[in-house]
């Protein structure tokens, strides 16, 4: 086997150890969602269950569906032109949810008449879903349509990878931030059901994202390593 099978085995590996996490954190959320919190309803009269909203969507955009999109990229075998649609439009789907996801928020507090982008949490978010954005934007013209050259493609190409896994440590950034300000806006002790599932959450999340990164670390060598 060369070096560039050895990585793609190894990334191929790293990708069923990160959908473990990512749904792990997927289910964990709903149920904290559903059995804990109420439900989530985006058009209910009751705020708490327009919050609800807000969490799930965030993960499910930002970080599952960005993950989802980063692997299927550097580390499904097909052809280049179908990882990089897939890419692009998971990539899509996932700021378009996040939008709305925000929304719920911006809903939430007007309805209990409670200031926004008041906290770390909702600074980090913030600037992360901008700068998610900008970097699809910045993607789409470079990469898609018209496209740069390919001597500026090849330049580019490893910022915008670069910027892809750092926008994906600050939505999960984002996501802890939100989790413990939750946690203590409910005053939830320490020994309860509900916080000890915010703590596998959150863990869940994060080596969510750790996954994903190597796995696409190392698809990125299969791709360009000189071996």
């Amino acid at each position: 086997m060369d070096r560039r099978s050895e990585y793609y085995s190894a990334a191929s590996r790293l990708t069923y150890v990160a959908h473990f996490f990512g749904l792990t954190a997927l289910i964990l959320i709903l149920i904290w969602l559903l059995h804990y919190r109420g439900g989530l309803n985006y058009e209910s009269n009751n705020p708490d269950l327009v919050f609800n909203v807000h969490p799930f969507l965030m993960f499910f955009s930002l970080i599952f569906l960005g993950g989802e999109a980063m692997m299927a990229y550097k580390t499904v075998r097909a052809t280049h032109g179908v990882r990089k649609s897939v890419h692009m439009l998971v990539h899509l789907l996932a700021i378009v949810l996040a939008i709305v996801g925000i929304s719920a928020a911006f809903k939430y507090h007007d309805m209990i008449y409670k200031e926004d982008v008041y906290s770390l949490h909702s600074w980090i978010g913030i600037t992360t879903i901008c700068m998610f954005c900008l970097q699809w934007v910045f993607g789409f013209f470079t990469f898609m349509f018209p496209r740069a050259s390919v001597p500026t493609r090849n330049k580019f190409l490893p910022w915008h990878l670069c910027g892809g896994r750092a926008l994906l440590y600050m939505a999960i950034c984002a996501a802890l931030t939100g989790l413990l300000e939750k946690s203590t806006f409910l005053q939830l002790s320490p020994h309860q059901h509900e916080s000890r599932l915010l703590n596998f959450t959150g863990l869940a999340i994060l080596f969510f994202g750790i996954f994903v990164d190597l796995s696409v670390a190392l698809g990125y060598y299969t791709f360009y390593s000189g071996y």
